[in-house]
Formats: structure tokens, sequence, C-alpha cells
């Protein structure tokens, strides 16, 4: 039998398939904390529970297109850059049947968020608290407002985890954090973004020579406005050749 013949009597239901799904983490620094854009769930399983935005891949699409598309029809952005982090595949992940979940990142200003909660009513934006440092990673509590932490449906609360855990780990020698600035930020700003993430306060002058001295800093010659205090330099993030 030749290939052509073995696809033509080929019968798909000769092994079980489990569902693709996709979960979206996009996360911000929002008023010094880390935070994430959450969504109610308005069905069953986990029905009224915070939830990461997510869906189910088409049978016609791409991973990458179905990602897109959840982005833009759930948290109502159309061009965020978003990369994948992880596939989930516990066999009881979901209560539903055997669900594959491939979850995606992203990393966004503030401003973003704010502009995604204004046209989505069921968003809402959580603080994220990382009760460890480092690496090695632990659970992750999720509070909206001052309200208790949060029982995310499925296992997001493990995509949240390995999320931080990923962000961590590349802060120190990938330009990862600048994605969470404007494109024209201070110093100060940047190292408020740092010490959010790593939960951690660095010394001023030495973390300000340290970013300077690794070459990823470019001076625009401006400086912040509205300012009640001395006006602040402004910099942009100089991208490495071949960083996307």
């Amino acid at each position: 039998m030749d290939e052509a013949a073995f696809l033509e009597n080929y019968d798909p239901a000769a092994y079980e398939r489990p569902s693709v799904a996709v979960d979206l983490i996009l996360m911000s620094v929002v008023d010094g904390a880390p935070a994430v854009l959450l969504t109610r769930r308005d069905q069953h399983p986990f029905v009224g529970q915070r939830a990461l935005p997510g869906g189910f891949v088409g049978i016609g699409e791409s991973l990458d297109e179905a990602a897109h598309r959840i982005l833009a029809a759930k948290a109502r952005m159309s061009d965020a850059y978003i990369e994948q982090l992880y596939t989930f595949g516990a066999v009881d992940r979901d209560p539903r049947t055997r669900i594959i979940s491939v979850a995606y990142f992203a990393l966004l200003p503030a401003d973003r968020f704010a502009a995604a909660l204004k046209s989505a009513p069921e968003l809402a934006l959580a603080e994220l608290t990382v009760p460890w440092r480092g690496e090695t990673g632990g659970p992750i509590e999720a509070r909206i407002g001052d309200g208790d932490p949060l029982h995310l449906a499925f296992d997001h609360g493990e995509m949240l985890s390995l999320a931080v855990r990923r962000l961590r780990g590349k802060l120190d020698y990938s330009g990862i954090a600048f994605a969470l600035l404007p494109e024209r930020f201070t110093l100060r700003a940047l190292q408020d973004i740092y010490e959010a993430i790593l939960d951690t306060k660095f010394n001023k002058p030495a973390f300000r020579r340290r970013m300077l001295d690794r070459g990823w800093l470019e001076a625009t010659g401006e400086r912040e406005t509205g300012a009640s205090f001395r006006p602040a330099e402004l910099y942009r993030y100089r991208q490495a050749e071949g960083e996307q």
C-alpha cells in the first residue's frame, strides 16, 4: 500500500483525540505590583470563578491563530506580542474531558490593561502576591482590590506561577522587563519594575549604574513632564541585534 492509499483509508476515529485549548497570561506591573488580566467564567465548570482568558483551538486554525483570536475576542487586544510559555497536560486538569492547554504569555504596559478593562466589563485586574523569591517557584495569590485570594479555575494558578518563574529567570540576562514600560521611561520607573517583579529593594545608585553599564539604555535627551520636582531624564531601550 502506498501513502496515498493509506491516507485515503485512514480512520481518524481509530485513536482517541484530546481537545486542545489556549489560555492567555497577560501580565503587567500596576501601582508597583505584578498584575494579571482575568475573566469571569459564565458557564460550568467553575461557573462564576475567575480564570485566564482562554478557549478551544479550532480544527482549522494553528495554535498561534487561536491565541490571537482569543486575545481579540476575550481580552480586547489585537496587536500584543504573545509567545508560548508551556503546555499543560495533566490528565485530570479539566473535569469535562481530556483537554490539553497551551499557555501563551505576554507582558504589557499598564495603559494597555486600562483600555481592555474599559471595553470588557467581564475582565478584571488582579494583583499578584508572590510569597517566594528567586526562581524556585511556589503558590501565587491573586486578589481583586481588597478581596480575599481568588480560587482560580482549572490549573490557572500553576500557569501564573510558571509565568512568574520564567519572567524572573529571564530578567537578569534579557530585556524582557522593557515590555512593561512605555517607549520612553525614567530610570526610576525601570527600577520600580524590577523591584515589583523580584519583590526586592535595590540600592538606587548601584541599580542605575548596572543598567547603564549593560548598554541596554539610550538617552533621549528629553525629560519627563508634569513632575513637581526636578524632571528626570527619559531613556529608551536599545534592542539587542537579533532580539525579537
